[in-house]
């Protein structure tokens, strides 16, 4: 195509989708019949506002309205939106006698392979996550052991100042500083520990290393890759994100459950994200001071 001057240029394109049913202005007054099919459409979605099903050239209703062009300055995901509520759109091109028109791809199409992507990570982090639940289980369940060995070794000190005490000839002259030097060695040895450890002195900070500790050597015995592990759901949750965005596009709710199948998957994706918003904000508290 030429200008006004005869230099060539590059022709102007326009894309176009059927317009709402609902966006119409109607008489008051209808006939029996208009009535009648007026009931049989589907409601609108919650507000009144046009709900859209995401089916695209999928979908199974018969196609009603105009084709309206939309501005050049129209988000894209307006346009699919929009363009989803009918099975195709049409793309206009200066100076061509017809219109192309194009099938709406479907909420499914355009996320097919992202979707299969998904179930095949889930099934990797499902048989990772039977391991590491066992190992996760023994590891609590030893540092539940040492900490109440601890508390038995305590009770046993307990009792053995009392009988020395009362039941021999040392008396409290002898005992008290005894005890009064035990009791401050313990306490120094402990924050010293603390301080080689860098943890904040607190029993759930020595219990947490205890397990992790713990945890780190089932891992080994059991062939459990950590690392493997971290990548896979970090995967699946960046899988899990592009598909979110898709389904915003074209307004539909994408139950992740049945793609993600095991509940375990579920969970732990979810606990990665809530521990990656975590310290996402604690970084953003540190950047603010």
């Amino acid at each position: 195509m030429t200008n006004e001057k005869g230099e060539n240029r590059v022709p102007s394109i326009s894309f176009r989708a059927m317009e709402a049913k609902d966006d119409e202005i109607k008489p008051k007054n209808q006939t029996p019949e208009e009535q009648e099919k007026g009931e049989k459409k589907p409601s609108l979605g919650d507000g009144g506002v046009q709900s859209y099903s995401g089916a695209g050239r999928e979908g199974t209703g018969e196609d009603e309205g105009e084709f309206v062009r939309w501005s050049a300055s129209t988000e894209i995901g307006d346009f699919i939106r929009d363009a989803a509520r009918a099975k195709e759109f049409e793309v206009e091109i200066e100076g061509s006698p017809k219109t192309i028109k194009v099938a709406v791809p479907s909420f499914n199409d355009r996320t097919y392979y992202l979707r299969q992507r998904l179930r095949r990570t889930a099934r990797k982090i499902a048989d990772l996550a039977a391991i590491k639940q066992e190992c996760d289980a023994a590891a609590h369940r030893s540092g539940q052991r040492i900490a109440m060995g601890g508390c038995g070794l305590l009770i046993g000190y307990w009792y053995l100042v009392y009988r020395l005490t009362f039941e021999t000839d040392l008396g409290w002259d002898v005992m008290e500083p005894v005890t009064y030097l035990v009791g401050l060695s313990t306490l120094i040895g402990g924050y010293l520990w603390f301080l080689y450890h860098n943890r904040e002195v607190s029993y759930r900070s020595a219990l947490n290393l205890t397990v992790s500790r713990r945890q780190s050597r089932l891992y080994e015995l059991k062939g459990f890759d950590i690392r493997k592990w971290e990548a896979l759901i970090e995967e699946g949750n960046a899988i899990r994100k592009e598909i979110k965005a898709v389904a915003a596009e074209y307004d539909v709710q994408w139950d992740e459950s049945k793609d993600e199948h095991d509940e375990a998957v579920v969970e732990a994706l979810r606990k990665e994200r809530k521990n990656g918003t975590k310290s996402k904000s604690k970084d953003d508290d540190e950047e603010d001071d």
